[in-house]
């Protein structure tokens, strides 16, 4: 098996045990430095932050977990070249508070070292995230106008 399909699988066997809620499992599979970053508004949704380490990872993914009853995904596209492998994923969250669904479409960018990840990068539609976790359109409040459209 290449290195490139054996890092694809790699990938997919963490998002599976993410999924799975088996942190553990999710967490053995990243290095102990891991470095996590996603493009998300930390004033509104501040467990986005960047993380440092297996730890703060895996408080990430409670938090997660913790807000979220249900995660499932789908891997439209998941590329790998050497060390690296990039997936576009839409990932599906059901909120903990009302059943609804989040659905968030990303690109997530995975690098491996000695065969565990060591850095994930995530990009996604930080303005449609928001407005979906908030249930609200964000728009008039983006541009000044006040609820009853003055």
């Amino acid at each position: 098996m290449t290195v490139e399909k054996l890092n694809r699988q790699r990938v997919l066997h963490l998002l599976d045990a993410i999924v799975r809620s088996d942190l553990e499992a999710a967490l053995a599979c990243c290095s102990d430095d891991v470095d996590f970053l996603t493009h998300a508004p930390i004033d509104v949704l501040p467990h986005m932050g960047p993380c440092h380490g297996k730890t703060e990872l895996g408080e990430f993914w409670r938090t997660v977990q913790a807000r979220y009853s249900e995660v499932r995904y789908q891997v439209p596209q998941i590329v790998a070249e050497g060390d690296t492998v990039a997936a576009y994923l839409r990932v599906f969250f059901r909120k903990r508070s009302n059943d609804r669904i989040i659905q968030v479409d990303m690109a997530v960018f995975y690098t491996f070292r000695n065969g565990q990840v060591a850095q994930i990068r995530e990009i996604i539609d930080s303005y449609d995230l928001v407005q979906q976790v908030l249930e609200r359109e964000i728009g008039p409040l983006i541009v000044g106008e006040r609820a009853d459209g003055v």
